[in-house]
């Protein structure tokens, strides 16, 4: 291939993993970032590009004739225009399931840190707050044991399995909302309607894809259906969740937390009300970035390439 571009590599590549298997399938030249205003300039000529949230619609794709694959560097791939991309004839191809393991890792980082606060107390403790308690130890709030609780899955794709595998190793029972009950389930996981799962749960997590009929899912009506010492995990998509609704119900106490990876904004503007609602912990959309997951990323990625140029189809969405 004459020409490769990599738009965005930094997210996946910030200097950790080795873009040399890539450029000896072409001349290559990976940017950290490019601005929008940029992206046509720098993908000029190319005959493959990889992005991973550089936008490539119809107006970027019109104006690269010479263009004919992109490689998002995501599961994910709704920044490309796949119906204009399909009727050029362009190749767009997706890495699936990389980071599975990370991810349902993130989720019980996010409900560990909810329920004991080993990186709250660990601040506590440089704050020198043990060298002056009373006693041979000390907490502050709830210090809740996952043994016996139960954890709802709004989703059962390869995240949900692996959370739902990780959660019966604490010993939590697993309830499962899913339109496409599995059959084949371990028996300790239950599959009930989101009605039932929004009640019963001390825990929720979000592993549905983000659509018209889930977006805002977690709203105020499904928050007042939770218990006020039930907690909500959200890996997935931002959007999934009514980030006001949410707010509000920490403030009032509705429920005793939240853990996010994503927002509905990201970077999030320093005026979301999340930011500083009590107890929600939120990380920076990290979850998938362990360097084992984004080495898989990368080398499925380059896998793809190399597919396409030898004229076989892999990982291909159009």
């Amino acid at each position: 291939m004459k020409k490769i571009v990599v738009l965005d590599g930094y997210a996946a590549n910030p200097g950790d993993l080795d873009w040399a298997p890539l450029a000896e399938l072409g001349e290559l030249t990976v940017y950290e970032r490019t601005p929008a205003a940029l992206t046509v300039e720098r993908a000029a000529g190319a005959q493959a590009l990889l992005t991973n949230k550089v936008v490539l619609g119809a107006n970027e794709l019109a104006a690269l004739p010479e263009l004919r694959y992109i490689g998002v560097l995501a599961t994910g791939y709704n920044v490309v225009d796949t119906a204009v991309a399909g009727a050029r004839g362009i190749v767009v191809t997706n890495v699936p399931a990389y980071s599975t393991p990370s991810v349902a890792q993130q989720v019980f980082a996010l409900l560990l840190e909810l329920t004991r606060g080993a990186g709250r107390h660990a601040a506590l403790v440089r704050a020198g707050r043990w060298s002056t308690a009373p006693d041979f130890c000390f907490w502050e709030g709830p210090q809740v044991e996952l043994a016996g609780q139960t954890i709802g899955l709004v989703g059962f794709g390869a995240i949900g399995r692996a959370v739902a595998r990780i959660a019966l190793a604490f010993g939590m029972r697993v309830l499962v909302a899913t339109r496409s009950p599995d059959p084949a389930a371990p028996p300790e996981i239950t599959f009930v309607d989101l009605d039932q799962l929004f009640t019963a749960a001390d825990v929720i997590s979000l592993h549905c894809p983000l659509s018209a009929d889930t977006r805002e899912l977690v709203n105020a009506a499904r928050l007042a259906q939770m218990k006020p010492s039930a907690y909500l995990i959200n890996t997935g998509r931002g959007p999934l969740v009514d980030e006001a609704a949410l707010a509000a119900a920490l403030h009032d106490g509705q429920i005793a937390g939240a853990g996010l990876d994503v927002l509905c904004q990201e970077p999030p503007p320093a005026t979301n009300p999340l930011l500083t609602a009590p107890n929600c912990v939120i990380t920076p959309h990290l979850a998938w970035a362990t360097h084992a997951a984004r080495a898989r990323l990368l080398d499925t990625a380059i896998a793809n390439v190399r597919a396409f140029l030898a004229g076989r189809s892999q990982n291909r969405v159009v």
